[in-house]
């Protein structure tokens, strides 16, 4: 009875052990190329954020929203794809900090319109908030 209970202790231990091995993927491998690919090109809008503060911190109203418009414009889209193929345990978070992001660049090209010094200041502390939050939620493996 002894010897039948601890091969019995022995199997439950084994089956927990390997049901712990075994979790769901986070992305299915067709999603994680899309999520590599848009995170690409998220990261490299990304890295124009140095010119931006640039372009913000000399008050140039004009080319901070050419950058906006142009360069930085096709960043909702990329959000857009990643969240779609995010797994939904993340999705919800990353569409909250997606439109964040969104907003305050909407925020930034409206206080560049108007020419509003300390408006312009503060939207460019969102933005460059929004994209670091946003790096957050992207998975790792998405980014090597």
């Amino acid at each position: 009875m002894l010897k039948a209970l601890r091969r019995l202790a022995a199997f439950c231990l084994c089956i927990t052990l390997s049901l712990g091995l075994i979790t769901p993927a986070a992305v299915k491998a067709d999603d994680a190329a899309v999520i590599a690919r848009q995170a690409a090109a998220f990261e490299e809008t990304k890295s124009r954020l140095p010119e931006l503060a640039r372009l913000v911190s000399i008050e140039d109203w004009t080319f901070t929203r050419n950058l906006i418009h142009g360069p930085m414009q096709e960043v909702g889209r990329e959000m857009l794809y990643i969240n779609q193929r995010l797994d939904k345990s993340h999705r919800k978070e990353a569409e909250s900090i997606a439109r964040d992001l969104k907003a305050a660049l909407a925020n930034l090209d409206e206080a560049a319109r108007l020419q509003d010094s300390s408006r312009l200041q503060r939207s460019y502390s969102a933005v460059a908030a929004g994209f670091e939050a946003y790096s957050e939620v992207i998975p790792d493996e998405a980014l090597s």
